[in-house]
């Protein structure tokens, strides 16, 4: 199961009331967006968060795979575009991002936000959404929509609590929450499995071989892998968790080569107490070396 986020706007009722998203093949000039083409990959049971004028207001299911169709309208395009079937499931209390942007910049990408810093939303049609995000997302629409207590409730209202009950988006956020949690817990056990052994079960930076005290750190974080990589070992590098916090927070770094890099906010006379130098060199596989690059370039703190 994958998640997306669709920038609607004013397509949104339109839509809604269809059950469908849809997106032109190509734009005037023969190019085609990223944000268009990706329609093509939803499949059936894909979850997609609805974003509208600054706020999630709707999250569907995929009624169907991606299908070539004009779209479905009182005035239909002449060509065909992508078009996806969803059951739309509103929510009561729609989630405004620029107001909770700060617990979900974390799980930004780094490729393909569907955010921007300010909270604002990116141009564009559809975004993938990293399972983290969606994680975090699902938190919030249950804790507005389904454990909010409302004073009607407190004084034995009743209707509006049966009313909650039969609303379909609740087996819809527990479903979507027991998938994306299964997968991480999978995908980053299967990760860890492999990265130890191809480390020899120690700290690649120091003598550490207690398991207790080593993680199978990302070079490429979760929220930023495909998933292939996401369980992919040579994304990892075996670290104790002094040298794991150093290397998660761009402290340190590795280069193609698997050459130590220090960042400026490390004192010289501190590197010993990380049981760090410069230039150190640690046996990287060849296949650790694009993922090395990766986190040098986009995390590591100069």
């Amino acid at each position: 199961m994958q998640s997306f986020v669709v920038m609607q706007g004013q397509t949104y009722q339109e839509e809604k009331e269809l059950g469908m998203i849809w997106s032109r093949k190509q734009a005037d000039d023969g190019s085609l967006p990223h944000s268009w083409l990706r329609v093509s990959e939803v499949q059936e049971g894909d979850r997609i968060f609805h974003y509208v004028k600054g706020d999630i207001v709707a999250i569907s299911v995929a009624k169907t795979g991606c299908q070539s169709a004009p779209r479905p309208t009182s005035m239909p395009d002449e060509e065909d575009g992508y078009l996806v079937g969803l059951d739309y499931h509103e929510l009561e209390f729609p989630i405004n991002i620029r107001s909770t942007f700060e617990v979900l910049l974390p799980f930004m990408p780094i490729k393909y936000a569907p955010f921007q810093e300010d909270g604002s939303g990116n141009q564009g049609y559809l975004y993938p959404c990293n399972d983290e995000l969606a994680m975090k997302l699902i938190e919030l629409i249950s804790n507005l929509n389904i454990y909010r207590i409302d004073k009607e409730q407190l004084e034995l209202a009743m209707s509006p609590v049966r009313q909650i009950e039969r609303n379909m988006l609740i087996p819809t956020l527990a479903e979507t929450e027991t998938a994306v949690k299964t997968k991480i817990r999978l995908g980053k056990q299967q990760f860890g499995q492999g990265v130890f052994p191809l480390w020899d079960q120690t700290c690649a930076l120091c003598e550490v071989a207690l398991p207790e005290l080593l993680r199978a750190s990302y070079s490429k974080p979760w929220k930023d892998s495909t998933d292939v990589e996401q369980v992919d070992s040579y994304n990892g590098v075996l670290l104790c968790y002094n040298h794991h916090a150093l290397y998660e927070n761009g402290l340190i770094a590795f280069d193609g080569q698997g050459r130590l890099h220090i960042s400026s906010r490390i004192p010289e006379e501190k590197y010993e107490i990380y049981s760090i130098r410069p230039k150190m060199k640690i046996a990287r596989k060849e296949a650790n070396k694009p993922y090395f690059k990766w986190h040098k370039r986009h995390l590591f703190n100069k």
